[in-house]
């Protein structure tokens, strides 16, 4: 359409007009004399509408699955991390469990024992301080340990404390190579010195070279003067081989350490020691061992075949 001064002129008509009918369609209300005009066009359009609806759609539900997938995968990933954590939960809580246990059991040998022990935690292994086998615990001076204290945990003997800081303390070992402890053997109380030897079972040496001593027999320390460095009475070790005797003043035997060295996590520093000798009560009770049943078998004879007698010669 050119533009005229016509055009013009009807352009301003045909706006006039749709102001009208718009103004007369809110104050009419309900009763517009329009509304049969608007439902013929919803008539007429509504498929129109409808059909681009319809294309439209698929476009929507694609974006909508992408923004749901988004969705999906913030849950999986919320998920993953919830799995991995309770993961993480259950490990800690077996460790808070052993841990627990370590602990109980190094209470009933403090108990058996009436000995007063100030708890810690093994916080480093290793040759730093200048032994072969020490570790460091974290417990010191201001927790009352002092050097030369016995040191336990639930199975039995772990060494004694050498050098004391204000937070820490460093153990020697039981099976350090320069550790020696006086023993005691159950029940015939004979005397020795166990020497450490490493990754591998004590040397104990017998004073007696003529005591009768098998495997399986176990040694408890035998104490020291004052209760330093040894209180009597801790579980050493159980023997594992006996040297024959050659007629000599001593005799060497080879004891099991109670302790695993190498796993070492909770102990206790002997900070009272017990009002007297406990003896062998420290020990744990020896499993009973089942006699094995002897199956004895008896053997009936049976009657020999009679056998028929050689017919005469005729």
């Amino acid at each position: 359409m050119r533009d005229t001064r016509e055009s013009r002129l009807l352009l301003v008509l045909l706006i006039a007009i749709a102001f009208a009918l718009i103004t007369v369609d809110i104050r009419a209300g309900e009763e517009s004399p329009v509304d049969g005009a608007r439902q013929a066009a919803a008539a007429a359009f509504g498929p129109v509408e409808e059909g681009v609806a319809t294309a439209v759609d698929p476009v929507a539900n694609a974006i909508g699955a992408v923004r749901d997938s988004g969705e999906r995968h913030n849950r999986i990933a919320t998920l993953e991390r919830e799995n991995a954590a309770l993961k993480a939960k259950l490990g800690s809580d077996d460790q808070t469990r052993s841990r627990i246990h370590e602990l109980d059991e190094m209470l009933k040998r403090a108990g058996a024992g009436q000995y007063g022990i100030k708890g810690a935690e093994v916080i480093a292994i290793g040759a730093a301080q200048g032994f072969s086998w020490t570790v460091t615990i974290d417990a010191g001076s201001k927790d009352g340990i002092e050097r030369d204290m016995t040191v336990l945990n639930g199975e039995g003997l772990v060494g004694r404390v050498s050098t004391v800081g204000p937070d820490t303390a460093t153990v020697v070992l039981a099976n350090d190579p320069d550790f020696t402890v006086g023993t005691r053997l159950e029940k015939t109380g004979e005397l020795g010195f166990a020497t450490g030897q490493g990754d591998r079972a004590l040397s104990v040496q017998m004073l007696n070279g003529k005591a009768k001593v098998s495997p399986g027999d176990r040694l408890v320390t035998f104490g020291s003067r004052g209760n330093k460095p040894f209180v009597p009475g801790v579980p050493i070790g159980e023997v594992v081989k006996v040297d024959p005797s050659r007629g000599d003043l001593t005799r060497t035997v080879w004891v099991r350490p109670f302790v695993g060295f190498s796993r070492l996590d909770i102990v206790g520093v002997v900070v009272m020691p017990p009002r007297e000798d406990p003896r062998d009560a420290v020990l744990p009770p020896k499993p009973e061992v089942k006699p094995t049943p002897t199956v004895t078998v008896t053997v009936t004879p049976s009657p020999s075949a009679s056998v028929p007698a050689k017919p005469a010669d005729e």
